[in-house]
């Protein structure tokens, strides 16, 4: 379950980024750069960079992805008609399509809650074992802050400037061409 949950979450990741960039309307690029950027804290989850993923989705998703849609709903409401004027082409689906996809998850995601109760994946027991698992009454402040500054910077790092050229990016297609 561990390695097909693992390649759900890469192809994910690699087929939503691919997707991105060849999208021109920008609607629909930040949804799946909302999809990207789930997936790679579900990666970084597999990488045991537990920090680093709620980070992802706390700060990125939960703040600066919201903060742009926002922006793009107010920037240009020409952007808004395309949107709709384009539904029903390239990545919509029929409803019962829809339905399939959602039963689909709902039925994966309840066989790995099932899996997981009855058998831990290998790292969880290993910590188990080691005594190294932790648990909510520790303090583990100490511990995030070490493994943030030496272990976990590369990532966080790779993930911000990827979102500064989004952000520069966004604000170049948002800004308004004089008529010359």
């Amino acid at each position: 379950m561990e390695i097909i949950l693992f390649y759900a979450f890469a192809v994910l990741a690699i087929g939503s980024a691919l997707l991105l960039v060849n999208l021109k309307n920008i609607a629909r690029a930040l949804f799946l750069f909302f999809i990207v950027l789930f997936a790679m804290a579900g990666l970084y989850l597999f990488a045991l960079a537990d920090f680093v993923a709620i980070t992802q989705i706390m700060v990125y998703v939960g703040g600066v992805l919201i903060l742009m849609l926002f922006a793009f709903m107010l920037s240009n409401k020409e952007l808004l008609k395309d949107l709709k004027d384009s539904s029903g082409t390239f990545l919509s689906m029929p409803r019962w399509q829809a339905i399939v996809l959602s039963l689909g998850f709902l039925i994966l995601m309840i066989f790995g809650i099932r899996e997981w109760q009855q058998s831990p994946p290998t790292w969880i027991q290993q910590a188990r074992e080691n005594n190294t698992e932790i648990i909510s009454t520790d303090n583990n402040i100490q511990q995030i802050g070490l493994r943030f500054m030496t272990f976990y910077v590369l990532p966080f790092e790779v993930i911000s400037v990827f979102l500064m050229m989004a952000l520069i990016g966004a604000s170049h297609l948002s800004r308004k061409e004089r008529d010359r």
